[in-house]
């Protein structure tokens, strides 16, 4: 038991998927996985561990921002011994350069941000995905008939702005899409020496105002998460 996540030593996998709304944890618990048991819900951050495949995987939140990735990433590292995150989850294209639908995996998160900075004292803007399982990625969507495109993502600690132009750090790093954890994760797990990764769905293009509806987002997912799941297989 950590200070934010009440499972048990032992019932959290060595593989976590990370969504960041508890309630997609919760869908990909009831529908990806078998004999999912809840192990954890302080907070409203849900928790599951079950098996895929045969496999014992666990899924659960990380909630928005860089704050709340930064504990519970850090705390499944360090608390449960867990040695991959995937972190799953959604992002706005900065162009038409991305369509809605577009699978992404994340080869670098740049950022304004100074959550390194003064967690960990990297200087760096800029963090790759650590480890080998963003390669893995890359072979298993290839082996799905995926294309999981291999990006710069901006990862920013702002929702809403003032001004609507393409902030300047994303423009730098040719950062394809938005989206508020990957920065923050790989920033863990590069100081922790563990892996990391971040598979995003494109599910609104910013200057056009185009996304996907409600009705469409759990089919619109489903490719990625799959995509998550088997290559999670591969090194557990």
């Amino acid at each position: 038991m950590s200070v934010h996540i009440s499972a048990k030593k032992g019932e959290i996998a060595k593989v976590v998927l990370q969504p960041g709304d508890p309630l997609r944890a919760k869908y990909i618990a009831e529908n990806f996985l078998e004999n999912a048991r809840l192990v954890s819900q302080t907070r409203g951050i849900l928790y599951y561990t079950g098996t895929y495949k045969g496999k014992e995987i666990s899924v659960g939140a990380s909630g928005m921002g860089f704050p709340s990735i930064g504990i519970y990433s850090f705390e499944l590292y360090t608390e449960y011994e867990v040695d991959t995150i995937i972190r799953i989850g959604t992002c706005g294209g900065y162009s038409s350069d991305v369509k809605l639908f577009d699978i992404l995996n994340v080869e670098n998160a740049a950022s304004e941000s100074t959550y390194a900075k003064y967690a960990w004292g990297f200087e760096e803007e800029i963090f790759s995905h650590q480890g080998n399982i963003f390669d893995v990625i890359n072979e298993t969507a290839e082996e799905l008939g995926l294309k999981a495109r291999a990006t710069n993502i901006h990862s920013s600690d702002i929702f809403y702005r003032k001004d609507p132009a393409t902030p300047a750090i994303a423009t730098k790093y040719n950062c394809l899409a938005v989206e508020m954890e990957a920065f923050g994760l790989f920033a863990n797990a590069k100081h922790l020496g563990k892996n990391a990764a971040t598979i995003l769905t494109v599910s609104d293009i910013i200057p056009t105002q185009e996304f996907i509806s409600a009705d469409e987002r759990e089919k619109a997912l489903k490719p990625m998460i799959e995509l998550a799941l088997e290559a999670a297989l591969k090194v557990i």
